[in-house]
């Protein structure tokens, strides 16, 4: 909605004009007027190339593809017959984050899009490490079990038992994150509690450096770094943001449990899709909406509704 523009007279010329005028004739100031539903109509003004770009960007950030033709054009056509509001781009956002109608080949742009941040996630936290390696290694630590077991080694058995299960949560984690049977932090829990994380940040003091450079996008301070290595290295009671553990499992439940935590993901957002960081009032209101709901889909979407993602700017 904007304003009707009407034109004053300055105040020293309207006192005059009351000094001049009879008593009893109307002598007060226009009254503003507000035109209804007449709503600002520069996004009609937006060259299509600019509108298709949107369109592919937003398909190859949410769900690693470009679309076809087709969903090009019905797509464009969608956000045009929203004038391109940000309202429009709300309902279009969400429906290619949840949408289970099969589309262009896809199962549904749902499951596109959830394997899409699946993998993304690994690519932030275990360098992109693929599904069938992770079947590989699963094949070869049931092989030792089988191995393990004819040779009376209970020990060894339970080791790769809980390394088999580690992995499997990795990689159930695409699914339980999808139905809402787990939060963020929970994945990422998953994520850094697991072989392959390991082997990437060999030793206790690499690890914590690796999970403090990861999710929150610095490194700990000497307090923080001793505080966390007697909890993970020595698996002795330590306290570490107020919150006490004894060992590298509870350790890693206090880093994901941090607000910190979710401020990293923010940072992520931004530096993914607009290549800079978030301003402070952006972060205080992304971290505001994920503090009520936890939901990081909305915190993506809030971003690429924006002007500044589209490149429709006035």
């Amino acid at each position: 909605m904007y304003l009707k523009k009407l034109v004053y007279p300055s105040f020293s010329k309207w006192l005059l004009l009351c000094l001049l005028i009879p008593s009893g004739s109307a002598c007060t100031r226009e009254r503003l007027q507000v035109e209804p539903d007449n709503n600002a109509p520069w996004y009609a003004d937006v060259p299509t190339i600019l509108v298709e770009n949107y369109v592919n960007r937003v398909f190859i950030d949410l769900l690693g593809r470009e679309p076809v033709d087709s969903e090009m054009t019905v797509h464009v056509q969608y956000l045009r017959s929203g004038d391109l509001s940000k309202a429009r781009r709300t309902d279009w956002i969400r429906m290619l984050q949840s949408d289970t109608v099969p589309a262009a080949g896809d199962s549904s742009y749902q499951s596109v899009y959830n394997r899409r941040f699946y993998e993304m996630t690994k690519v932030r936290l275990l360098e992109g490490v693929s599904d069938s390696y992770l079947l590989g290694q699963i094949g070869i630590l049931r092989f030792g079990i089988q191995v393990d077991s004819l040779n009376g080694d209970t020990t060894a058995v339970n080791k790769k038992r809980r390394d088999v299960a580690r992995y499997e949560r990795i990689m159930q984690s695409e699914y339980d994150y999808r139905y809402g049977r787990v939060t963020l932090d929970s994945v990422c829990a998953r994520m850094v509690d697991n072989p392959v994380y390991d082997f990437i940040n060999m030793n206790s003091f690499n690890f914590i450096n690796a999970t403090f450079d990861n999710l929150y996008f610095r490194f700990p301070t000497q307090n923080e770094l001793e505080r966390a290595y007697v909890m993970v290295d020595a698996s002795q009671p330590s306290t570490l943001f107020g919150r006490s553990g004894s060992n590298k499992s509870d350790y890693i439940q206090i880093v994901v449990a941090q607000r910190e935590f979710w401020q990293g993901w923010v940072v992520w957002a931004y530096k993914t899709l607009l290549a800079r960081d978030p301003s402070t009032s952006e972060l205080y209101a992304a971290l505001l909406q994920l503090n009520s709901d936890r939901n990081f889909h909305t915190t993506l979407l809030n971003i690429l509704i924006s002007d500044e993602y589209a490149h429709f700017n006035p």
